[in-house]
């Protein structure tokens, strides 16, 4: 059963260039790494502070196999550095969900 990572980020408003940079290196980071990247979602209107990363995953224990090798890619290492250095990033909030509303019908255009 595949699970999806939401990532729930409080940034600094002052820091949105700096996630974005980090929201790019993780776009090559993730997927080679073993996960399906959803994608990486900077504020645009509304809240400056949230912000997003959505990848999917087949379960718990691939995650943990997962988040090594994520850990010893050098894109991975040199962005927690950068994220650590520029400290853009203010509170980082984890939650796994799995899809309850497959199978989905199709979108008919207005």
């Amino acid at each position: 059963m595949t699970i999806t990572c939401f990532i729930r980020y409080e940034i600094d408003p002052f820091g949105k260039e700096d996630f974005e940079t980090y929201a790019r290196n993780w776009g090559e980071a993730i997927p080679r790494c073993g996960a399906e990247l959803i994608g990486y979602f900077a504020p645009h209107e509304g809240s400056a502070t949230t912000a997003y990363g959505v990848y999917s995953i087949d379960s718990l224990a691939e995650y943990e196999t997962y988040r090594a090798r994520l850990a010893a890619d050098p894109i991975g290492k040199e962005n927690y550095r950068f994220a650590r250095e520029k400290r853009f990033i203010l509170k980082e909030d984890r939650i796994f969900l799995k899809l309850a509303s497959a199978p989905h019908g199709e979108r008919i255009a207005p």
